[in-house]
């Protein structure tokens, strides 16, 4: 019953949402360069999704992708396959049927800490939560987005001067509401303990918290009026009928060069320019107007289950690579002691895949020292459509390294 108010709901907003019946979604392991010049050539002759890596720029010998096809096309690609003697996996059998199971959780409140929850919901509940704990949390407007919607900041500590800061934000792209859900999970754990947890209360009575809840406002609405699969902004592109900018290929750190595209209609468009996209822009704005303060930068993302820092622009050994790399190690111990979730750490360049113009990067630059990537749960099972009922275990276990990292922060920066 649920999915069908969902789609209900969703239609009220969009007469057209995009559906992706049949669609599939595959993971490759190409063994040579044949396979590689495979996956290539599938791409250039048919639009394919990229998941993991975010382009089939990055796709290399001896790792695997992961890429959703329509179904149009799925058997072709799969007989290809079956052909070439490339090992492969079919993740998701049906996307659309993984769309609906997604809503797993019985609790269909207006809002609720383990459902997901579309922007004008996130809007109101920060907007309660800091009426209701004005000695903790406060609301300001980061900034307007290209569309016009609110880019919403809480503050989240107790009052004190001189406090050092720590940047989170979450929902970057627009498809990785696992990022968002974790972001009011944070507000919510912050507010409950507060003066009962003694590790967090000395956080808040020492740190400031400014959590951006949902970045890329936009996009993020799109997902749930019209394509559930929608990654970048919102932006018009000017000579081109092409929308939007992946955000973060959008800062000033190696911007355009690799891993990402110079292409409007690519998934990793750089933009025009750096922080040509209101959203990045006014991040920017905020961080460079409070490097005093700010000592670390935590940006969520999902998926793959890793932990990772500067750089990703280049294969560069950031400066503070042994101290950066004995906090993730920390962080992630911690992480992976509540559910024994496997997390993967380390310089986002050699961890993962070169990727410029990312927002940590970009920070660490800037001067906030202690830069992280979150790529939350999974490793591909559901890839971006992480079921609802995970949202719990994933938001308390991202918190324990959340903890640890701005513990370090506390005591070091």
């Amino acid at each position: 019953m649920w999915s069908i108010l969902l789609l209900v709901s969703i239609a009220a907003v969009s007469a057209d949402p995009k559906e992706f019946h049949g669609d599939k979604v595959f993971r490759v392991f190409p063994q040579n360069e044949e396979h590689v010049e495979i996956i290539k050539s599938i791409a250039s002759n048919t639009q394919l999704d990229f998941w993991a890596p975010e382009t089939v720029s990055l796709v290399t010998v001896g790792h695997r992708a992961d890429f959703r096809a329509e179904y149009e096309v799925v058997y072709d690609i799969q007989a290809l396959l079956e052909k070439s003697g490339m090992p492969y996996e079919i993740m998701i059998g049906n996307v659309q049927e993984a769309v609906h199971t997604q809503r797993d959780s019985n609790i269909r409140a207006v809002h609720s800490y383990v459902k997901y929850n579309d922007l004008d919901t996130i809007n109101a509940w920060s907007a309660n939560i800091a009426a209701q704990n004005s000695g903790l949390v406060s609301r300001s407007q980061l900034g307007t987005s290209y569309e016009g919607r609110p880019i919403y900041l809480l503050k989240v500590g107790k009052s004190g001067s001189n406090k050092k800061a720590v940047v989170l934000d979450c929902g970057f792209h627009a498809r990785e509401w696992i990022s968002v859900a974790f972001c009011q999970w944070f507000v919510k754990e912050a507010v409950e303990k507060y003066g009962s947890d003694t590790q967090l209360t000395n956080l808040l009575n020492n740190l400031d918290f400014y959590v951006v809840p949902v970045l890329n406002v936009d996009g993020y609405a799109y997902t749930w009026s019209t394509n559930r699969m929608w990654r970048k902004t919102r932006s018009v592109n000017s000579g081109t009928t092409c929308i939007g900018t992946d955000p973060n290929r959008n800062f000033n750190a190696g911007w355009c060069t690799v891993g990402a595209s110079s292409r409007a209609c690519d998934d990793t468009y750089c933009g025009s320019s750096p922080e040509s996209e209101r959203e990045t822009k006014a991040l920017a704005n905020f961080i460079r107007n409070n490097l005093s303060s700010i000592k670390g930068y935590l940006t969520i993302h999902s998926y793959s289950q890793m932990l990772l820092f500067p750089y990703s622009y280049s294969y560069a050994v950031a400066k503070d690579h042994t101290e950066l790399n004995t906090v993730a190690k920390n962080a992630v111990s911690q992480l992976t002691s509540l559910y024994k979730t496997k997390y993967t750490y380390g310089a986002g360049g050699t961890t993962i895949y070169l990727a410029a113009g990312g927002s940590d990067d970009w920070a660490y630059d800037a001067g906030v020292k202690y830069s992280f990537t979150f790529e939350l749960r999974d490793t591909g099972r559901y890839g971006f459509l992480l079921p609802e009922s995970q949202i719990q275990a994933t938001s308390q276990e991202t918190i324990l390294a959340v903890r640890s990292i701005a513990t370090h922060i506390l005591n070091n920066a």
